[in-house]
């Protein structure tokens, strides 16, 4: 997904008042969508509002046509005054309405998935029962894994692991950065992201948190 789309997305579902789970079933949508056509083929923000309106739908956080046209013509149109009732809103509900049976065609009307959340408010809670209670207080952890698992589905990593992989890989990556260890790590038998999921290898781990730095490097780049 372009940097721009990816940002004017967020903005999107977040004026929208879409939850976490909505946004991120959003943007699998339109990795899957654009993994089979090209942004040649089709307009990337026209499909980003309609991902927007399936998510909504799909995940029962629904949000009505009127708003998602509204708001998505305002993130992209900031100098202009808001859309008033006339041809141009009705044509633009027209074509999001439209755009919507074709995307979920295109899919297969397949736009139910299972995140990483849950596996990470999971595994989060054991962290938090493994680790001294003053040491969890003073390291934001939960706030950065959030945080990371958020800004993955800038990537198409929803696409390529596991959602239990990817969770993994997020406390991973957020131990790692805060300098943070697992009580008794050293000495036992078995690693404690092998406790989550068992069939997770840390080359795997290596592997999504490489390309989550290699999606923050870009957007710098592209910034």
């Amino acid at each position: 997904m372009p940097i721009p789309v990816k940002l004017k997305g967020k903005q999107k579902g977040l004026r929208l008042r879409l939850k976490s789970v909505p946004l991120a079933t959003a943007c699998i949508v339109y990795h899957r969508f654009f993994k089979e056509y090209t942004l040649q083929q089709y307009d990337p923000y026209l499909i980003a509002s309609t991902t927007l309106y399936i998510a909504g739908k799909v995940e029962e956080n629904q949000v009505t046509l009127r708003d998602v046209v509204n708001v998505c013509y305002r993130t992209l149109h900031r100098s202009k005054p808001p859309l008033e009732m006339g041809d141009m809103f009705f044509a633009l509900k027209e074509t999001i309405a439209k755009c919507e049976l074709f995307v979920l065609r295109a899919l297969q009307f397949r736009v139910v998935y299972n995140h990483p959340h849950r596996y990470l408010l999971h595994y989060l809670t054991f962290i938090k029962e493994w680790m001294e209670p003053y040491k969890w207080d003073e390291l934001p952890l939960a706030r950065t894994s959030w945080a990371l698992l958020r800004d993955s589905y800038h990537s198409t990593l929803c696409l390529q692991y596991k959602p239990q992989h990817i969770a993994v890989a997020i406390l991973y990556m957020t131990l790692e950065s805060h300098g943070a260890d697992i009580p008794f790590e050293d000495t036992a038998v078995t690693p404690w992201w092998k406790v989550f999921a068992e069939d997770i290898t840390l080359d795997i781990i290596k592997q999504i948190v490489g390309e989550l730095i290699n999606t923050y490097d870009l957007e710098m780049i592209s910034s």
